[in-house]
């Protein structure tokens, strides 16, 4: 087993929030099982990963409720659940000693923003040595307002300003920005096949 797939952030916090109505994949939670069923049929473990705010009293504070995975997707006996406080999976869990333990040297990362903990986590795990797939089709996430635009938009102003950076410009955009230096973009059909071997 040289291969862990990484589920980041896929969480209640992201649905309890109003912008969810505008998430660029809402197939995303069938999409990851597919990845966490592969994964499991190939021997490759699977490791959860959840953000947490502490303190803050938003649907990211522990506290809330919310930091937990979605409720369609379970974890099986045995699969970690680690809770970070950084945008990658690194910085601030034990991530990287549980992958050594587990002789771990190529990672599938999907998740949660797409080109904000995702991406970040892709990064710092190639910077470590990882090689690692990136299945943009398996991760989500949203619009995001332009650097001058109120802190207080409702969705309905943000995706009606025009400086609004789209959802899909945003994964567009990530996946040129990964490609070749960080990591192999794949797709979930492209990466269940070459697990299943079909």
């Amino acid at each position: 087993m040289t291969n862990a797939l990484i589920v980041i952030d896929v969480q209640e916090s992201f649905r309890a929030r109003p912008l969810w109505q505008a998430v660029s994949n809402p197939g995303i939670v069938a999409q990851v099982q597919r990845l966490v069923d592969a994964a499991r049929a190939a021997g490759d473990p699977v490791v959860w990963v959840l953000h947490a705010e502490p303190g803050t009293g938003g649907v990211f504070d522990p506290a809330s409720g919310f930091v937990r995975v979605v409720d369609e997707l379970v974890p099986a006996a045995g699969e970690p659940i680690i809770t970070k406080t950084s945008h990658n999976a690194f910085t601030t869990t034990n991530l990287q000693q549980l992958l050594t333990a587990g002789g771990v040297r190529e990672l599938t990362v999907c998740g949660i923003r797409t080109e904000q903990c995702v991406e970040t986590t892709a990064r710092v795990g190639s910077d470590l040595g990882y090689a690692v797939t990136f299945v943009t089709d398996a991760t989500a996430t949203f619009p995001i307002p332009h650097r001058d635009a109120p802190e207080d938009l409702t969705v309905a102003e943000l995706l009606a300003d025009p400086r609004t950076l789209a959802a899909e410009d945003v994964v567009t955009r990530t996946e040129y920005a990964l490609t070749g230096r960080f990591a192999t973009v794949r797709t979930v059909a492209e990466l269940t096949g070459s697990l299943t071997g079909s």
